[in-house]
């Protein structure tokens, strides 16, 4: 039988990312890391995965969830660092 841990670490998304995704498309988290999967093999799908993330954020401030919000947030700055891809054209800071 394949766990839901076994699901997450084949996926391409570490744990945090997996809530994130689970969060914003209110699917159990096995099912989140099946559309993980998917989306980082689908050209543009980084971007997606990073754009739901940031929706995720901002409805967390929005209820004045700041911690979930700066988790999520960790979650999207690991995923930006494993995909630079994301953030190539952005002015310099």
């Amino acid at each position: 039988m394949i766990s839901r841990e076994d699901c997450i670490a084949l996926c391409g998304l570490n744990t945090e990312q997996v809530a994130a995704l689970a969060e914003h498309e209110h699917v159990p988290e096995v099912t989140a890391a099946a559309l993980a999967s998917y989306l980082l093999n689908k050209p543009g799908g980084e971007s997606e995965i990073a754009r739901m993330m940031v929706d995720d954020i901002r409805t967390a401030l929005a209820e004045d969830r700041r911690q979930r919000a700066s988790e999520i947030f960790s979650a999207l700055r690991h995923f930006a660092s494993q995909h630079p891809e994301l953030v190539q054209g952005l002015p310099p800071r």
